[in-house]
């Protein structure tokens, strides 16, 4: 894989540069000035939460752990990594960067967080700092300017083939912890049990994972970010829901599995369906397609999932009209994926700014944009046994259309969500989840 990376870094780093150069004349500034980042302290407290880079800083280099270090970009010069590299024996020093990246920059390594002024451009009010409050460094502050930060976080969407090579190592990395994490609900493990057989199969802590693993047996399948993480294992594990992803030097996947325990025949019934449902949408990842009609086709579709298997008797479109599949599928589709793993720019307009609003009753959307290729975005439909949004529907002039009876028989298994991240590319869609899947 290095040496793939290796090859495709250049024209990664190009497509950076050109993207800052535009970005930099028409905010009117000489200079991209970024800062990893320094870690928070905890209030009241002499320790540290764990370290998050700024993702502006390991867009341009694959360094995750260089706290207090500075990227400089001058249009027409060579990219500058300023390198704290403290004298510290508290903790461990990062090493002198190495790798098939660092040609590409002029290193400079420095011993204190104040020592990289010297190394920063002269004048910073011809600098686009592009950091958090916490970056400031004596009088250095981000200045964080919006016509800048409007063309690099739209123009994020399209990932270069150095990006795509990273998520898909992403995602190999979560298909490999997925697979144990399901092997180790059949053995009857605790929601922190199968929590542990993940993260010893991705080698990555808490902390290293894109976010928080969702680990839900039985009813907590029905909350949408369950992290409790039940230490004793239920009297009988009937369904497991698992929402967790892995990095690949700072690029995420984002992947959901939902599994049934062998008798529960008619959950797992529902989950096929969810299932064929999903590889629809996914179908759809083609350049032109608007997101949020997606999401909506989507909601049109569950509906016929609902009815098909007895929880509704209304049809799909008064389903939908009505605001039923909200209850049953209350968030988005998806979102778009890389850096972070809800990215940036998923609203806007045009690269020079602007809103697309979310469609109207669909709040939770996170994604408004038309799909283009090299976008990469998540397909994550579910349908869910909430209790508060059932409670909800009762109340409706509808509920006679619900068949309650076969709802409360699916409360136990709280819901199912089946998530991929897909590429849009000119012609088929490149599902980076299944196709690691495959690979196992």
């Amino acid at each position: 894989m290095i040496d793939t990376l290796a090859a495709l870094y250049p024209q990664h780093l190009a497509t950076l540069r050109e993207r800052t150069d535009t970005a930099l004349a028409r905010g009117g500034f000489d200079h991209l000035v970024v800062p990893a980042g320094r870690p928070i302290t905890k209030f009241l407290d002499d320790l540290d939460y764990p370290f998050i880079v700024n993702p502006h800083f390991k867009h341009w280099l694959p360094l995750t752990d260089a706290p207090g270090s500075w990227l400089v970009y001058t249009p027409g010069e060579k990219p500058k990594l300023i390198f704290l590299q403290p004298r510290d024996y508290w903790h461990v020093v990062p090493e002198a960067p190495t790798g098939y990246w660092v040609d590409d920059f002029d290193i400079v390594i420095v011993r204190k967080p104040a020592d990289a002024i010297a190394e920063l451009p002269s004048g910073t009010a011809r600098s686009a700092i592009i950091g958090d409050d916490h970056c400031a460094l004596q009088d250095v502050r981000p200045n964080n300017p919006q016509a800048v930060i409007d063309h690099l976080h739209y123009h994020r969407a399209y990932k270069t083939p150095y990006e795509l090579e990273l998520m898909r190592e992403a995602n190999r990395r979560g298909t490999r912890g997925h697979r144990a994490a399901e092997q180790a609900f059949r053995a009857g493990e605790s929601e922190f049990g199968i929590h542990m057989a993940y993260l010893k199969t991705v080698v990555q802590t808490d902390a290293e994972l894109p976010y928080a693993s969702i680990v839900s047996l039985n009813e907590h399948g029905a909350v949408l970010h369950y992290t409790n993480f039940d230490r004793s294992a239920p009297a009988r594990g009937r369904s497991f829901l698992i929402d967790a992803g892995a990095s690949a030097s700072g690029y995420a996947s984002d992947i959901t599995r939902t599994y049934a325990s062998a008798d529960a025949g008619e959950f797992q019934a529902l989950i096929d369906s969810v299932d064929v449902a999903q590889r629809g949408f996914v179908a759809r990842v083609r350049a032109g397609q608007s997101y949020p009609e997606l999401h909506v086709h989507a909601h049109h579709v569950l509906a016929g999932v609902l009815r098909e298997h007895g929880f509704i008797r209304m049809s799909a479109e008064s389903a939908v009209e009505s605001g039923v599949t909200s209850a049953f599928l209350p968030h988005g589709l998806g979102h778009g994926i890389g850096m972070q793993v809800h990215d940036v720019g998923g609203f806007q307009a045009s690269e020079t700014g602007g809103t697309i609003a979310r469609p109207e009753g669909h709040p939770f959307l996170r994604l408004t944009r038309r799909l283009e290729t090299g976008m990469v975005v998540t397909i994550e439909p579910g349908i869910y046994f909430i209790d508060m949004l059932l409670a909800e529907l009762k109340n409706k002039p509808f509920a006679g259309d619900i068949d309650w009876a076969k709802v409360d028989s699916f409360r136990q298994y709280g819901g199912i969500r089946i998530e991929d991240d897909v590429v849009c590319t000119d012609g088929e869609p490149e599902n980076l989840t299944r196709d690691a899947f495959a690979q196992l």
